[in-house]
């Protein structure tokens, strides 16, 4: 008897976590569940985002790549983060918890681990009338 994949006793678990981590990260969480699916950002990489008041530091693993292989881009909510090893792509886009000053961000790497800690946005500017 062939396995009907529709009957994979852990599908609708995989289905609801991915819908309870859309609704918390308000964003597009995509939970590959297939054997032999596309390793990206999540397989085995870890991102850690932690925040203060004065600032949010991003760190993430990214074993195998070499600094130069590092793309960092930042509006201000979201950073993305690419890079290139021998063995394979990243490609992540973490939603900060936090508005922050892309002009603050400094960035070290040191043996796999990448560190991006930027100056939280002032919550308000003042606007002058003329």
């Amino acid at each position: 008897m062939r396995r009907d994949d529709r009957d994979d006793p852990f599908d609708d678990i995989f289905r609801e976590i991915e819908r309870m981590m859309n609704e918390m990260m308000g964003g597009n969480f995509d939970m590959d569940v297939e054997m032999g699916g596309p390793a990206g950002f999540g397989a085995d990489t870890h991102v850690d985002v932690q925040e203060t008041d004065d600032e949010v530091r991003v760190v993430a693993d990214l074993p195998g790549v070499d600094k130069d292989d590092i793309k960092l881009t930042c509006d201000g909510e979201v950073l993305t983060i690419s890079a290139t090893s021998d063995h394979r792509d990243y490609d992540e886009r973490v939603r900060l918890p936090a508005t922050v000053d892309e002009h603050s961000a400094s960035a070290t790497y040191n043996n796999g681990v990448l560190e991006v800690v930027m100056d939280r946005a002032d919550a308000s500017t003042d606007i002058d009338v003329n």
